[in-house]
């Protein structure tokens, strides 16, 4: 995991929107703020910089280089798993 994929993940728009989406289907109020609040944990969690240093090394970036978009490079799968161990297991 390196802090610069760390970095990249917690200032992602598009990951930040896809997060945000899965904590409203959680029924988390004020899902805006609740992520945003949380940005730098969600990028934290363990696995996503390394998928996310993957994706930017080896894939080409001219295909899509919103890889916060990307459900290859951080899955529905992890965001709610993450979204729900951040909201005490919710």
């Amino acid at each position: 995991m390196s802090y610069s994929s760390i970095r990249d993940i917690a200032t992602d728009g598009s990951l930040m929107g896809r997060i945000t989406a899965a904590a409203a289907s959680e029924s988390i109020d004020n899902p805006e703020s609740w992520v945003a609040s949380r940005m730098w944990q969600f990028a934290a969690q363990p696995g996503w910089g390394d998928k996310w240093a993957y994706a930017k090394d080896n894939w080409q970036v001219n295909a899509n280089p919103d890889f916060g978009i990307r459900t290859d490079v951080i899955s529905d799968a992890d965001i709610l798993s993450a979204v729900q161990a951040l909201n005490g297991g919710n």
